[in-house]
């Protein structure tokens, strides 16, 4: 199989419309219903085996519930999703055997240490013992965890920090499929560069499939093999960075990706509402 992941004409909508065109003009959600809001509309893209894919679109274009979707957090309402040759809605436990998610609201048990919330989270997988103290320590330590840190209690780190131990926790299952959603906001330069250079180690070395969102243009350039911009729930454009880049004209400099953002939507990649 070279297809880690196949999406299909997957649609996805939020809230529902308060009745009748009219009841909708002249008495809008009269039963406090919420709007219709489509964050995912009839998508279609295969991501490889092996292949760092991203998703870059500014918060509120659809990246999430995308995650979310091939995550089986969420179901389609149109469409199919699979993972491995799994469908997300037929066999859901198969997929989550699968994959590891990193999201920007990651939680813990926040009395407990990084070591430990690891290690319980270990257990949830079948894992224990020495060797998996072991790794704890070396994956929390290569992402620039003071060995002291590892030991004290979550509520006492920042949350770029905690960002890390998220991010530790999702490779210590070592999933064939790693979905990362927005995995370095809130992490100053050296954190994120740390993050990215263990992203590429993980791929690299073990040969994971990883999708990425983000809004960070530099680090979608610097990570993605592959990149799909996506806004307002469409994808607009799918290509190599650098075949992203063609797309527009270079007028004397290369362009950047925001360049090529800006000329396919009309708009800055700045971060807007949450998904």
């Amino acid at each position: 199989m070279t297809q880690a992941i196949i999406v299909h004409d997957v649609y996805k909508k939020f809230g529902k419309s308060g009745g009748s065109f009219w009841k909708q003009v002249f008495r809008p959600n009269p039963n406090g219903d919420k709007p219709v809001i489509v964050a995912v509309n009839k998508v279609s893209f295969e991501v490889q085996v092996g292949e760092i894919f991203g998703v870059l679109g500014p918060n509120g274009s659809g990246k999430s519930t995308l995650i979310r979707l091939i995550a089986t957090l969420l179901l389609p309402d149109n469409g199919d999703i699979q993972v491995f040759g799994h469908d997300v809605e037929s066999e859901p436990m198969e997929v989550q055997r699968l994959i590891n998610r990193v999201s920007v609201e990651a939680s813990f048990f926040k009395k407990l240490s990084p070591m430990e919330n690891l290690l319980y989270g270990a257990r949830l997988y079948g894992l224990n013992g020495r060797e998996t103290r072991q790794r704890v320590e070396e994956i929390l330590t290569r992402l620039g965890l003071e060995k002291r840190s590892i030991y004290k209690p979550m509520e006492e780190m920042s949350r770029g920090m905690q960002q890390k131990v998220a991010i530790a926790r999702a490779l210590l299952t070592r999933p064939r499929l790693l979905l990362l959603d927005e995995p370095t906001t809130g992490l100053d330069p050296r954190s994120k560069r740390e993050v990215q250079a263990v992203i590429r180690e993980l791929n690299q070395d073990s040969g994971t499939t990883i999708l990425l969102t983000t809004h960070d243009m530099l680090e979608a350039d610097n990570l993605c093999d592959r990149i799909a911009i996506i806004d307002s729930g469409n994808i607009v454009a799918l290509d190599t960075p650098q075949g992203l880049k063609k797309i527009i004209s270079s007028n004397g400099h290369e362009p950047t990706l925001e360049d090529v953002f800006l000329e396919l939507t009309g708009k800055a990649l700045v971060k807007e509402e949450a998904d």
